[in-house]
């Protein structure tokens, strides 16, 4: 019986699906959930600090827009430089680096002495909430393949948690304590993330695809220790062992994937640090991969111009900028932010995070996501006109709904296509672009709406969202029930 056991082997992935969702993954999603709580709440809260500081400072509205701006500068920068470094050093290292950039420059921008030293502080608030990508891969790597789109679901709860939580801190603070008490504040849950992070463990997966398995095996043991089930008989190989047996080993894939202990050129490669950033970019841009990189990075561009777009154009249609109003009285008014608005509009991310939840394991990732950006495009069209406020909300709030559920599904989606060995830095470089979106985004919704042009923005954001839906339609893989992959997948349905 030992050597028929001893014969045996048995991967990550069936591992996870042999223990199941226990106790163990509780706590995993209880870590990962607060780093997305942190960053949502670092990005709702431009929605308050902008026309805050307009009146306080005197700040003009390129001024304003430029604090959001410099945000996505930094996330843009620290989207793959995190990805990078987690892909390279491990998971745990990734975010420990941007827990520490976030909840330090957070509270010092609390303390900023003039408008100059705010943007240099924010900017660095970017760098760290950059590194979001490799918090939600982390939590993925730890999921069974038969839930982890509902399990994803369920992590990105944690964003509207963190939105509302947001809308209401700033319905309570703001009025009474200001901005700077808002920023301070809003820094705690990114230090909370370094007080725990010496019980988070390193990805078991990311272990395996580095020929870590000895390290792997103990992780796994402890997950099914906690949650009260037995690992798989035989002993634990990654992927790509498995990969090496049935391919040719000096076959063009297997350079491109991660090294194992037996395979010593493709360890020095891959350790080498003046060509991991090239390999990776490689590996991204290669043939299996080409399509489905380039449509997921106007996919990531097209859910951030919109997402944070909707966040900031609810906030000005809400202060006095649903219809052209002269511009003095526009000035007065600009501090006249509608708390109740944005607190109402936050919780339109529920339903779109349900909506997620269950099409996304049934209709599939595509199916899911085409559809609801096209149903945002209808939302947005009754705005190419002015409307009554209640209106206006109404609207804002469907269409927040639905692009609450793209951005839920595209961040399940992305890692899925990517092999373990560059899912991070592929996740990253996709929400770099994102990035991009997420800063052009204020110049549309701040300054097209102070300059009157309502029916403007709303076509530009029409335009960008039908595209969106458009190239998802093209994405050549479906993912749906795959399980996660150290190698490159076939691009097909």
């Amino acid at each position: 019986m030992p050597p028929e056991d001893g014969s045996k082997t048995y991967t990550v992935d069936e591992a996870l699906v042999a223990m199941g969702f226990g106790y163990f993954h509780v706590l995993v999603l209880s870590y990962a959930g607060m780093a997305w709580i942190s960053e949502a709440m670092e990005m709702m809260l431009l929605s308050f600090v902008g026309p805050a500081l307009k009146s306080a400072w005197g700040i003009s509205s390129h001024q304003q827009s430029l604090i959001t701006s410099v945000v996505f500068a930094g996330m843009l920068v620290g989207a793959y430089s995190w990805g990078m470094v987690s892909d390279k050093h491990g998971r745990r290292k990734g975010f420990l680096m941007t827990a520490t950039v976030t909840a330090s420059a957070g509270f010092l921008s609390s303390l900023a002495p003039n408008y100059i030293s705010l943007l240099f502080f924010r900017c660095l608030v970017g760098v760290g909430l950059g590194g979001g990508p490799v918090l939600s891969s982390w939590f993925l790597e730890f999921i069974p393949a038969p839930n982890r789109g509902t399990w994803m679901v369920i992590f990105s709860a944690f964003w509207t948690l963190g939105t509302i939580f947001e809308a209401s801190l700033a319905w309570f603070v703001m009025p009474t304590l200001g901005w700077r008490y808002l920023l301070a504040l809003s820094s705690i849950p990114s230090s909370l993330l370094l007080l725990f992070y010496w019980v988070a463990p390193e990805s078991p997966r990311f272990l395996c695809s580095k020929g870590r398995t000895t390290e792997a095996l103990s992780i796994l043991e402890k997950i099914a220790r906690l949650n009260g089930t037995k690992l798989p008989p035989g002993r634990l190989v990654s992927d790509h062992q498995i990969e090496l047996h049935e391919k040719n080993p000096e076959s063009e894939d297997t350079h491109l994937l991660s090294p194992t202990r037996g395979n010593e050129d493709a360890t020095t490669k891959a350790t080498n640090p003046n060509t991991g950033v090239l390999s990776s970019l490689l590996v991204l841009l290669s043939p299996k991969l080409l399509r489905s990189t380039l449509l997921l990075w106007f996919v990531f561009f097209g859910n951030a111009f919109s997402y944070y777009g909707l966040v900031l154009l609810t906030s000005e249609l809400s202060n006095g900028q649903s219809k052209c109003i002269p511009k003095l009285l526009r000035e007065e008014k600009s501090q006249d932010v509608s708390y109740r608005d944005i607190f109402i509009t936050g919780f339109a991310e529920l339903p779109g995070l349900l909506i997620a939840a269950f099409t996304v394991d049934r209709l599939g990732r595509k199916s899911s996501m085409s559809s609801m950006f096209f149903i945002c495009c209808i939302c947005l069209l009754p705005l190419l006109v002015h409307q009554p406020q209640n209106l206006t909300t109404g609207f804002l709030f469907g269409a927040r709904t639905c692009i609450t559920a793209t951005f839920t599904i595209v961040y399940i989606y992305a890692p899925e296509i990517y092999p373990t060995s560059v899912r991070t830095s592929g996740v990253g470089l996709a929400s770099s672009v994102g990035r991009i979106g997420g800063m052009t985004c204020p110049l549309v919704a701040i300054g097209l709406i102070h300059g009157c042009h309502q029916t403007t923005a709303v076509i530009l954001f029409e335009i960008v969202i039908f595209l969106s839906g458009i190239c998802v339609l093209l994405f050549p893989l479906e993912t749906k029930g795959r399980e996660l992959t150290d190698h490159v997948l076939p691009q097909n349905k």
